[in-house]
């Protein structure tokens, strides 16, 4: 049995890069370097997730008081600019609640043809330059249901959220095979502001998949700085036991 047992994990991942591989991009991923202690960064991104993404994806994960606090926010800001979602009687529901929102997975099928899945750990999924690529390559495509299509994700089943902010892009392919996406027709942002605007987005995505990751990095160090000054002393104890063999 333990020998049939290891030979199937043996071909679980041999057959695992081939899958991921099947999966990937059509064009190249761009670095994105994120701030996760970055404040700012984080509020201006958490405005553009709960304006542009709340409304069809949830972070079932996570609280709205978490997100207020870790932000600097008062409870009112948060209530003000974060807390869209109503309960049964039609009433806000408690910054303690979980950020969830209406629609339905039956809904979301309907609609897009799929459920539109749950945000809160998806830059641990995909990862934060994945997301990045992806949320600045939407193009026109009037072969699809919406009208539009992606780059890095071929045949997405959901239309292009931040079309305001970036405007409408056209795809080319040269002889090479290389894709261009080309705005056709500009929106609210320009090339610049609006791939900070993703920047900021990706970076509080970042923070609601690892809530604790500055807090764990700020540990992280001090571990370190015990762990070498204890090798110090541990360095002294040693020549100290060993001075009468040497």
């Amino acid at each position: 049995m333990k020998p049939l047992i290891a030979i199937l994990a043996l071909a679980v991942l041999a057959l695992g890069p081939v899958s991921l591989q099947a999966a990937g991009p059509a064009v190249p991923l761009d670095r994105v370097n994120v701030d996760v202690t970055n404040q700012a960064s984080l509020q201006r991104g958490a405005q553009l997730f709960f304006n542009y993404c709340v409304g069809c994806h949830s972070a079932q994960y996570m609280r709205y008081s978490r997100v207020g606090d870790d932000l600097g926010l008062t409870e009112n800001q948060l209530i003000q600019s974060m807390i869209f979602t109503t309960d049964e009687e039609g009433e806000l529901v408690a910054p303690g609640s979980l950020i969830t929102n209406a629609m339905t997975a039956a809904y979301g099928e309907e609609a897009f043809g799929i459920a539109t899945p749950d945000l809160t750990l998806v830059a641990r999924v995909r990862g934060q330059d994945w997301l990045y690529s992806f949320l600045r390559s939407f193009y026109l495509d009037e072969s699809r249901p919406l009208g539009v299509n992606n780059a890095v994700f071929e045949n997405v089943g959901m239309p292009h959220p931040l079309w305001e902010l970036q405007g409408w892009q056209e795809k080319h392919v040269d002889r090479e095979g290389n894709v261009r996406l080309q705005v056709v027709e500009a929106g609210m942002l320009s090339g610049p502001e609006y791939d900070r605007a993703i920047r900021d987005l990706v970076t509080f995505l970042s923070y609601l998949a690892e809530p604790m990751q500055a807090e764990r990095q700020r540990i992280g160090m001090y571990v370190m700085l015990f762990l070498l000054v204890f090798l110090g002393f541990a360095y002294l104890l040693k020549k100290e036991y060993w001075k009468d063999v040497h």
